[in-house]
């Protein structure tokens, strides 16, 4: 297609030519409107001067005669610019006046039409027009008193020629305007276009362009341009988890195997054959809770969560993950305290359990102090803490152990990321990257701060708005292991 044929099929420009129609029909209707209202007046103003004349003249005629007529009728007829006057007897031959010529039948009709006529001192012998009116005196004497319509249609000649001049200016600069506004439009359409094949051939880093007018494109652009960081994002963490399954999950899966085939080979008895299964059964166990953590962290980054939200108290999240992991820890040599004021939030209970539960059992994992004296109780502490800071409620999980450096934090929530520390320890590094997930997915966000010594990882979360703090009916919290 041309560059032309793409110019007059875009829609600025047909939507251009509507307008420009509908303005020139504007235009042409107030222009006739003001025509037909100019030839209106002009015709009431002869009129009237034509009605005063005849009445003038009846009165001189009443009053002096036949012959009082004639001379008034003769003078009159010789003033500069003078009307039309024309006498005539009742056989129809003219008596006196300035008419060298009428149509036929216009003094046999008394009242007012429209006629052709000459004067008697025209040099030219073309007709012209006249507004006249015929009256009908004593004895069966005519009187013709009428006004050269010439001034009327020399206005009405103006007004017609600047309506032409006008609807051609409009229509001139209609589509010029038509033209230039389509060929800006169609500029950012095709660099739009452009943009988006790109993007269709793969290059998910293209952005649509942006503009300085803020119009409704460059708001489209905007608004598509986030869309598109979106799913660059969203892609970028499916080839990540792509990649982190083929090479973190190859390791436990080849070991799986390696531990059923030397079953297999060396084993001779029953009791070796049912360690062997259990052995299995254990690595099973933890592969199953590895992918149950990647559906968990993909339900959370798709927003597919969102269905289950409702009301509850974080506090009673808090508290019932204390009661759960409070044995646990004291197994580890480690104590579990919980801190609680009212939290009121509104999300998916059963997604905030899992994450804050994750916390806690990397604090309990990672969270033992370092070096060679003895622990004290405060060293050994593991506190969880649920409390609304304005609008945020915070959901916080504080051990003294090595914590996270601060330049390996934004790395650490990263899915199978374990830092060199955390290596020797078993785990999936999936923790922190589901519970990064599910602070986002509720608006919020996961931060991981000094707790000189130790780590503070807090669930920041936007706390329920609204005059009733009604809660969800509570239910028993046992998340899934995770980390």
């Amino acid at each position: 297609m041309t560059a032309f044929g793409k110019l007059i099929r875009t829609t600025a420009f047909r939507l251009t030519l509507v307008y420009l129609f509908l303005f020139a029909l504007f235009a042409a209707s107030l222009l006739a409107y003001f025509a037909w209202n100019t030839r209106r007046l002009i015709t009431e103003q002869i009129t009237t001067t034509v009605n005063v004349e005849v009445g003038e003249i009846t009165s001189i005629y009443n009053r002096r005669g036949l012959h009082g007529l004639y001379t008034t009728m003769g003078n009159r007829a010789l003033r500069p610019g003078a009307n039309l006057y024309l006498l005539t007897a009742p056989n129809g031959q003219a008596l006196a006046g300035n008419v060298g010529s009428l149509a036929p039948g216009v003094m046999s009709v008394p009242g007012w039409s429209e006629t052709a006529y000459r004067r008697f001192d025209d040099q030219d012998k073309t007709d012209h027009r006249a507004l006249v009116r015929v009256t009908e005196m004593d004895n069966g004497f005519r009187l013709l008193v009428g006004r050269d319509l010439e001034e009327r249609r020399r206005l009405f000649g103006i007004v017609a020629k600047a309506a032409q001049w006008s609807i051609l200016v409009v229509v001139v600069l209609g589509i010029g305007g038509g033209i230039f506004v389509a060929r800006r439009v169609l500029h950012r359409i095709d660099a739009m276009t452009g943009t988006t094949k790109r993007i269709m051939a793969g290059d998910l880093s293209g952005r649509l362009p942006v503009g300085r007018s803020g119009d409704e494109l460059d708001r489209l652009a905007e608004n598509l341009n986030a869309m598109l960081e979106r799913i660059e994002a969203l892609m970028t963490g499916l080839k990540e988890v792509s990649d982190n399954i083929a090479h973190d999950l190859k390791t436990p899966l080849t070991r799986l195997r390696n531990r059923a085939e030397e079953a297999l080979a060396k084993s001779g008895c029953e009791a070796d054959y049912r360690a062997a299964l259990e052995r299995t059964i254990e690595e099973s166990d933890g592969l199953i809770r590895t992918f149950n953590a990647l559906l968990m962290i993909a339900r959370a980054e798709s927003g597919q969560a969102r269905g289950n939200m409702d009301d509850f108290d974080g506090a009673d999240v808090a508290n019932g993950i204390h009661e759960l992991y409070e044995p646990l820890a004291e197994d580890d040599g480690m104590v579990l305290n919980v801190k609680t004021t009212p939290a009121p939030v509104h999300g998916n209970r059963e997604l905030i359990s899992q994450a804050l539960a994750n916390l806690v059992e990397n604090a309990i994992k990672y969270g033992k102090p370092v070096g060679a004296q003895p622990l004290g109780a405060d060293a050994r502490e593991i506190l969880i803490e649920a409390r609304r800071d304005g609008d945020q409620v915070l959901l916080s999980v504080t051990d003294h152990g090595p914590g996270i450096p601060e330049g390996d934090r934004k790395h650490a929530v990263e899915r199978f990321v374990r830092l060199e520390a955390s290596r020797t320890l078993p785990g999936s590094g999936l923790g922190l990257s589901l519970a990064s997930a599910v602070a986002t997915l509720h608006g919020g966000e996961l931060r991981l701060g000094d707790a000189h010594p130790g780590l503070v990882a807090t669930l920041v979360l936007p706390a329920r708005v609204g005059s009733s703090d009604r809660l969800a009916a509570q239910t028993q919290d046992v998340p899934q292991k995770a980390a």
